[in-house]
């Protein structure tokens, strides 16, 4: 299968004399699938004796989108602090419907309960992060960071359509049964001349702690079993052979992967955990030795092991390209 997806939009730029200004776009997840599960014998029909099954077909898409601007303040030397204010939206829609066949005939004299779930969401994100940095030596910087989002509950419902083939309906609303988790991040990233960058973090987020609409015997309501707390882990490298050489010589290598556990939990067991590997080069756009804008194209292999037998594993390849500009658009050059 191929798919195309948008990763992200972002610019920065400064305001004043150590503030600066970021705003950007990145969708904050997606939904899409469609898949059938067997055809499995049920019964067998007296009169006919034709054999009865039924396949149930699942569906989903949708997802939510962020749009965000923050603000970066260099409080003093070596020391720089964060915000971003977020706004998150979208809906979504999952499908559950059963079918019937005799005798390998599809049939519809056979009742069966048809399932739709939906939500529209819309809700604020809030991040915040700090940053020191420190000289080693002459040649040589480490910076260390720290960010954490601020997790809270979606004061939007959800809904759940049921209906059957008989013509019955009913409708069942959950109460704000979504939450944003809180998160935190701890990263350190080294840097050698303007050659070499080598950086690593850590990210948990909180996901045991927010619930989920779910059917429960006492009706349509928010659970906290579909989830568990994330770990991610994350280590990259850019290599660049001259900042200032001749055109190939400023091409910037670049590898990293990520490992994170998983946060579902599916019928009690553990969701699919996810391991990313990347390769990929940011090459200038222009032939000149001050020119840091790039274009970045980058492949990746993207791994989601089975959390427990009976789940699927999948694995896929991704082609990335992205455009860089950083130009001095904002400097005031001075005549003599």
């Amino acid at each position: 299968m191929n798919n195309a997806t948008l990763d992200y939009a972002h610019v920065g730029f400064r305001l004043f004399r150590g503030l600066g200004l970021v705003a950007g776009f990145v969708p904050y997840s997606d939904i899409g699938y469609s898949f059938s599960s067997p055809e499995t014998p049920i019964a067998t029909d007296a009169s006919t004796t034709q054999t009865i099954t039924t396949s149930t077909t699942y569906g989903g898409s949708g997802g939510l989108n962020e749009a965000y601007v923050g603000l970066g303040w260099k409080a003093f030397r070596g020391f720089s602090v964060g915000a971003n204010i977020g706004f998150l939206w979208g809906k979504y829609s999952h499908s559950l419907i059963p079918s019937f066949s005799e005798g390998g005939v599809a049939s519809t004299s056979y009742s069966s309960a048809i399932k739709y779930y939906d939500a529209a969401l819309r809700t604020y994100k809030l991040d915040l992060g700090a940053q020191y940095s420190v000289r080693m030596t002459r040649q040589d910087w480490l910076n260390i960071g720290v960010t954490a989002s601020i997790g809270h509950k979606i004061a939007q419902d959800a809904s759940l359509l049921l209906f059957t083939t008989k013509g019955d309906t009913t409708t069942y609303t959950a109460a704000s049964p979504f939450d944003l988790p809180y998160t935190v991040a701890f990263g350190a990233a080294w840097q050698h001349k303007g050659t070499l960058l080598v950086a690593a973090d850590v990210h948990h987020e909180r996901w045991g702690q927010c619930h989920l609409p779910a059917e429960t015997e006492s009706g349509y309501l928010p659970t906290k079993d579909g989830y568990q707390n994330r770990w991610s882990v994350a280590a990259g490298a850019g290599w660049t052979p001259n900042p200032f050489g001749k055109y190939w010589q400023r091409v910037q290598y670049k590898a990293g992967f990520n490992y994170s556990t998983p946060y579902l939990r599916i019928n009690g067991n553990d969701g699919p955990s996810e391991l990313n590997l990347t390769f990929g080069a940011g090459i200038p756009i222009q032939n000149k030795q001050n020119n840091r804008s790039v274009v970045n194209v980058g492949l990746g292999w993207l791994r989601r092991s089975a959390g427990s037998a009976g789940m699927i594993k999948e694995d896929y390849f991704v082609l990335s390209l992205g455009v860089t500009f950083n130009e001095r658009w904002f400097l005031k050059y001075k005549i003599e």
